[in-house]
């Protein structure tokens, strides 16, 4: 279809599937330039957050949802926007799991904190005299990692934190510590007086006014949700959600085969064109667009799920799968591995003949972006498309 501009001119405006999919990806800076304006810092204010995961396949995915829309940008110019300098531009906290959020959101999250400190414990047992001893340590050494602190294991397995960890996590969790900085790949704790901006210090929004806020902020970067979209994209309850969507500045619209019924939707994201360029790239498992399951499936007739904790003898497409989105829609997936200076597409399976090259080109670039220079294709689904696909890598 030809893009049109949208009017909000009725409550009940009726959207295209087409056009619902076009403003998501709008919304979520893979159509046209309008994220791409401050670079990584103006693109995770626009996201309102990008997950974090300890995977690394071709990069760790905080690095591939900037690459996805921004292109083949250093890695370090990445982690600089993220964790560089003070004040704060950014810092970590629960969000649709763990995430980096843009500073200003800080005071936003307190409902959470507050919920937590009302439930009083994570699932370890915790130890107070831990607790006032990291705090110390903090007041009177600046900021730390947890090996810095006394150690983050207790000698078993991952999970068996130390009770320094357990202890600094919860401090994490209720807000009297913040992480805005990573060494390598270690949070770095600090004290909320000596690393936020002063401006947010003191800020105690009531759940109303943080719900609302998030709630507005998903809308704006989804685009067009349904009432358990925009619970998911920072892991709220739905009930939630309903109580304060009204006052949140979204409006009521309808989508051509959503059976949810009325959706939400950004009056910014309807009054534009929703038209121009294309990104064609391979997406993060873990990248906003596509992280809620149900809503990839209802948007763009495409289900994907990460098997990377599939037993291998039972994954379908592979440890970590990475969709390939081009022309706007999902068309294809590889599995992709890094071996020396060799990207290897282990398993790729594309949906239509004409994904092919789009493809190569996705590879080639993740290729290049990682310091590989060349790129070897496995297996291929359909089989028919094998030669195509490595004739073109070649």
């Amino acid at each position: 279809m030809s893009p049109r501009t949208i009017r909000l001119v009725a409550t009940d405006l009726t959207l295209t599937a087409d056009e619902a999919r076009r403003i998501a990806l709008r919304a979520q800076g893979l159509l046209g330039v309008r994220s791409h304006r401050g670079g990584v810092g103006g693109l995770l204010r626009h996201l309102g957050a990008v997950q974090l995961d300890t995977i690394s396949v071709l990069a760790r995915s905080h690095e591939l949802v900037p690459y996805a829309r921004l292109g083949p940008i250093g890695r370090k110019v990445v982690e600089r926007a993220y964790w560089g300098g003070r004040p704060a531009r950014a810092f970590e906290y629960w969000s649709h799991a763990a995430c980096v959020l843009p500073i200003e959101e800080w005071p936003f999250f307190e409902f959470r904190r507050r919920a937590i400190r009302e439930r009083g414990r994570r699932w370890h047992n915790l130890s107070e005299q831990a607790c006032a001893e990291v705090m110390s340590k903090l007041k009177t050494g600046g900021p730390m990692t947890a090996t810095d602190l006394g150690g983050a294991k207790a000698g078993g397995e991952w999970w068996d934190w130390s009770a320094v960890k357990i202890a600094v996590e919860w401090l994490l969790d209720i807000g009297d510590v913040v992480c805005v900085e990573r060494r390598g790949w270690r949070r770095v704790y600090d004290l909320p007086e000596r690393a936020l901006p002063d401006r947010l210090l003191g800020q105690q929004p009531d759940d109303e006014e943080c719900l609302t806020r998030l709630v507005g902020f998903a809308g704006q970067a989804l685009g067009v949700a349904t009432t358990a979209d925009l619970a998911d994209y920072h892991r709220l309850k739905q009930v939630e959600v309903k109580q304060v969507v009204a006052g949140s500045g979204l409006v009521p619209v309808q989508v051509e085969g959503w059976a949810n019924g009325t959706a939400w939707a950004d009056p910014a994201a309807l009054d534009v064109p929703v038209r121009g360029r294309h990104r064609t790239t391979l997406l993060s498992p873990f990248d906003s667009l596509i992280w809620d399951r149900r809503r990839t499936s209802r948007i763009f007739g495409f289900d994907h799920r990460l098997e990377a904790y599939t037993p291998a003898p039972k994954r379908v497409h592979g440890y970590f799968t990475m969709p390939l989105l081009a022309g706007g829609r999902l068309v294809g997936r590889v599995d992709p591995k890094r071996s020396g200076r060799t990207l290897v597409a282990r398993q790729v399976s594309v949906t239509r003949p004409s994904a092919v090259a789009p493809m190569a080109t996705a590879l080639m670039e993740a290729a290049s972006w990682v310091d590989c220079d060349s790129v070897v294709v496995e297996r291929v689904t359909p089989a028919e498309h094998t030669n195509e696909l490595r004739a073109l890598v070649s």
